[in-house]
């Protein structure tokens, strides 16, 4: 009962609009909360490596902060498109993607033997990151223009958006980047569920993608140490499981209400990407379970507002932001899951950051671009609202 009060009153909180804003103002400040969380965290957790690396133990806070602002300044340009413009362009964004994901492969620049990223001076960009938010566009346009074929026919409109993925698949895997070819399948699992799918036909699609990861993951020797390390990391400490023992030991130390932020002894370069791919783990040595809990919370309340997002969307008849909306709630849901679940041992490791908390510029970059769409979606279905109250309004008084 003491508990259910303040429950009510997030719940309450989190489904009321926002009065008198064309916009939503609490999924402004979640992100912007997220945004703060992780600019903290990276100084805090990148301070070590970066007083080793560049004798500047700022040095990835004022990266990451200069990311932060590139990211607001995109944001505030995107919320100015009109998702009739996104609809018209996706095709055109998948082609650019993958004309960037083949340029990775040719002149990519590799690091830890991946070839993620294209060097362009301030930063480098990740075409991956790229790939995810132009195949979730591609996939909202063409459920809407094909959302009968999707429903009816297995070949003609069920398959089609499988082969391009396929396509970007191959592309990944070259690099090779396992995990976001997962990330995106799920999430286009999830948008062909929502459109209508027969259960039989993605039931039987999840099963053989199912079995394309597991066949992926036994072809690469060091994608078979990484799943048999996740089972015992105990069992190789300083070899094979090292990096998860370490993550492990890091949320050990944490307790109910951590170390203190900046008092992490794992960060001191005993676990290695502690400001990128593991940074929660770090979080929950500093900061505990409490501190833990309340960082998935705020994940948690922004998916939840992209599904709320999606379904006023539908309700407004404005189906391509309505699909859009759930596939970013699907993509931004999965990827915070694998990347706690790798840092606390309930998953294999994969390199995916923590939604607009890790350090990356193209990840920041793009997961703000698309809480930004989720924001124009909602200003659309607003103004849609506001546009029929005064034309009702106008026609009582004649």
């Amino acid at each position: 009962m003491v508990l259910s009060k303040p429950w009510n009153k997030f719940w309450h909180w989190l489904k009321t609009p926002s009065p008198e804003a064309l916009f939503d103002r609490q999924l402004v400040w979640i992100a912007l909360g997220l945004m703060l969380i992780g600019l903290v965290m990276v100084t805090s957790a990148s301070f070590p490596i970066s007083s080793r690396l560049t004798h500047q133990p700022f040095h990835f806070m004022f990266r990451h902060a200069l990311f932060l602002l590139l990211s607001i300044i995109t944001s505030s340009v995107v919320l100015q498109i009109p998702m009739a413009k996104w609809m018209k362009y996706s095709s055109a964004m998948l082609a650019v993607s993958f004309f960037l994901l083949v340029v990775v492969l040719v002149a990519g620049h590799s690091v830890n033997g991946a070839s993620r990223w294209i060097p362009l001076g301030l930063f480098n960009l990740q075409p991956a990151e790229v790939a995810k938010l132009s195949l979730f566009l591609f996939m909202a346009g063409y459920l809407v223009r094909k959302q009968d074929e999707v429903r009816e026919t297995f070949f003609g409109g069920f398959m089609k958006p499988i082969m391009v993925f396929g396509t970007l698949a191959v592309l990944l895997l070259g690099q090779p980047d396992l995990g976001t070819v997962v990330v995106m399948l799920v999430t286009l699992f999830g948008m062909l569920f929502i459109a209508g799918a027969k259960l039989t036909q993605f039931i039987s699609l999840m099963v053989a993608g199912i079995l394309a990861v597991v066949a992926l993951i036994a072809a690469e020797p060091y994608r078979i140490r990484r799943v048999t390390s996740f089972w015992d990391p105990w069992e190789d400490p300083f070899g094979s499981g090292y990096q998860l023992t370490q993550s492990l030991m890091a949320f050990g130390r944490g307790e109910w209400f951590g170390q203190g932020l900046g008092n992490s002894v794992q960060k001191l370069e005993y676990l290695p990407e502690a400001h990128t791919d593991f940074v929660f783990a770090v979080l929950g040595e500093e900061l505990g379970f409490v501190g833990v809990v309340l960082v998935l919370m705020l994940i948690f309340s922004l998916v939840l507002k992209a599904i709320f997002i999606g379904k006023k969307a539908f309700e407004h008849k404005q189906d391509f932001g309505g699909y859009l909306a759930f596939g970013i709630g699907i993509w931004f849901a999965f990827q915070t899951l694998v990347n706690v679940g790798a840092a606390a041992g309930i998953v294999p490791t994969k390199g995916l950051t923590l939604p607009l908390i890790s350090y990356g510029g193209s990840s920041l970059i793009i997961m703000s671009v698309a809480v930004s769409i989720l924001l124009r979606i909602d200003y659309e279905c607003r103004l849609q609202s506001l546009q029929k109250v005064e034309e009702t309004t106008i026609d009582e008084e004649k």
